[in-house]
């Protein structure tokens, strides 16, 4: 027994030391987390400068950011998975005021941001590596390639340490970000139901690569098409098999990662339209493979990613009123066109036409908000224009005399006004554009959804998470009005953009 026990000791004492020594205390793997993220109309009215991206606070600092969206809280959740790593959240803008209804960043603020991130992310000391949650489709007075600028500043503050880039699939970007960046995922679908899943994608890989198993290569690749935002619906050809076929490349090449983004039409600048990104694991040969695969798909199914044409203001009022008299509602209509959300075409015309049981849903015009709050109150009957001023192709106003439904705030807005009037018809007022992508808003307004045949929207595609794939919606109608977010995009006046784009040339 003694002969047996002595060695049984020993081993035990012997794998205790070796525990020790193989297992020392390492520290934490420290990665600085930050956004700024911005859709840029350049054709809309109104600069987007401080006083915008502060109209909801002041920036962001610590947890507040690392919680701020869906991309950073993707990442977040899969980091802290791993244990030992410390993620800081640096200064970070909010949203800006109006979101995508404004113009051009200015310089200042744009200078502000970045420089605050880059300023952020020295101060945090020691990093391992960098996740940035942008958009891509920001645009700059003076700054042609923004996300590839600010990456850039951070790369100066850091040094050569991973950063990784996650975008929006409406990017407008080119090689200059992944070559500012190591990495760069892009979402896949549209409704934008995968950037908590592109954010964890982010923090995989980056853990990866800070630890060495990982060493991601680039490609970058433009197809030279350029789309309305209407026309890349994921769910319907041919977004949705370009984004498949990325898919397929993925499942075929073990940790390759490829990215598409379709990009922002409504942005002059120099990298507009359709972009490929491929990230592989130290395989160039393939990542300039798939990318450029993907990118002559593209071109092959340009005709078809350009889009149809739909029908204008008078005939898509008629069409639905029509779906709704036959019993197909709620008829859903899409005004995709309208980037101020203050345009009245379609109001104008459902008026015209005879419509009853409709909802606009929303307006935005604090103009008429402030003059129902000077002179009415819930239950009084108000007369009031309506819309058709914010931009060069925002209609003319309304007049619209009816009841006071609801006056008071809702969500962010500080102040919201629904009116009745006419046949059982609504309008609800808000003072910025709201695209309304789900059926949570009536009910907070006292608005009953039996009560309404017709939903006018200002959105293009988002709405169909809230309305179309749960069944609610029976007919959908994309109405091409005017607005600076046309379906036609030959109209645009286009200055900064490349020449040969299809389909605004036939030539390439």
């Amino acid at each position: 027994m003694k002969r047996l026990m002595i060695p049984v000791v020993t081993v035990v004492l012997m794998a205790s030391g070796c525990a020790r020594q193989q297992q020392p205390t390492q520290a934490p793997i420290r990665i600085g987390v930050a956004t700024f993220s911005h859709e840029t109309c350049t054709f809309c009215p109104e600069p987007t400068g401080i006083a915008e991206w502060e109209y909801y606070g002041p920036p962001m600092q610590g947890d507040e950011v690392l919680r701020s969206d869906s991309y950073i809280r993707g990442f977040v959740d899969r980091a802290r998975e791993y244990g030992g790593v410390e993620l800081i959240g640096v200064y970070s803008p909010r949203d800006a005021k109006g979101g995508s209804s404004g113009s051009w960043i200015t310089g200042e603020a744009f200078d502000k941001y970045s420089n605050g991130i880059a300023d952020g992310m020295k101060k945090a000391g020691r990093l391992d590596g960098v996740y940035l949650a942008l958009h891509g489709a920001m645009a700059v007075t003076g700054v042609p390639k923004p996300e590839a600028e600010l990456v850039r500043r951070v790369r100066q503050a850091v040094g050569q340490i991973p950063i990784f880039v996650t975008l929006d699939l409406h990017a407008n970007e080119d090689h200059e970000l992944p070559e500012a960046a190591n990495a760069v995922f892009i979402i896949k679908r549209y409704p934008h139901y995968d950037s908590y899943e592109q954010g964890e994608r982010a923090a995989r890989i980056l853990i990866r690569t800070v630890r060495g198993a990982y060493k991601p290569v680039m490609a970058a690749r433009k197809p030279g098409v350029i789309t309305p935002s209407v026309f890349q619906d994921t769910a319907m050809s041919p977004a949705m098999e370009i984004m498949e076929r990325a898919r397929i490349w993925e499942h075929r090449a073990q940790d390759a990662f490829v990215s598409v983004a379709f990009g922002f039409a409504y942005a002059d600048v120099p990298d507009v339209g359709a972009t490929v990104m491929v990230i592989t694991n130290d395989d160039r040969k393939l990542a300039e493979e798939i990318a450029q695969d993907m990118s002559d798909y593209i071109w092959r199914m340009r005709e078809q990613f350009a889009g149809k044409k739909l029908p204008k203001v008078k005939d898509g009022v008629a069409q639905a009123i029509a779906a709704a008299t036959a019993g197909r509602k709620p008829v859903v209509v899409a005004d995709h066109s309208d980037r101020t959300g203050n345009s009245s075409w379609i109001l104008e015309e459902l008026i015209r036409q005879g419509a009853s049981r409709f909802c606009i849903t929303t307006i935005a015009d604090s103009r008429a908000i402030d003059e129902i709050k000077a002179k009415a109150k819930v239950g009084d009957t108000v007369q009031v224009n309506v819309g058709g001023y914010a931009d060069q192709y925002a209609g003319k106003p309304v007049p619209i005399r009816g009841k006071v439904e609801y006056l008071g705030n809702y969500g962010n807005h500080p102040a919201v006004a629904v009116l009745q009037f006419g046949d059982g018809n609504r309008v609800i007022l808000t003072p910025l554009l709201e695209q309304v992508t789900d059926t949570d808003i009536f009910e907070p307004l006292g608005i009953k959804l039996s009560d309404v045949d017709i939903i006018v929207l200002k959105s293009r595609v988002h709405f169909r998470r809230g309305y179309v794939e749960n069944g609610f919606a029976k007919e959908v109608v994309w109405i091409d009005a005017p607005g600076l977010g046309p379906a036609d995009l030959s109209g645009i006046p286009y200055k900064n953009i490349p020449k040969d784009l299809y389909p605004l040339t036939k030539i390439r």
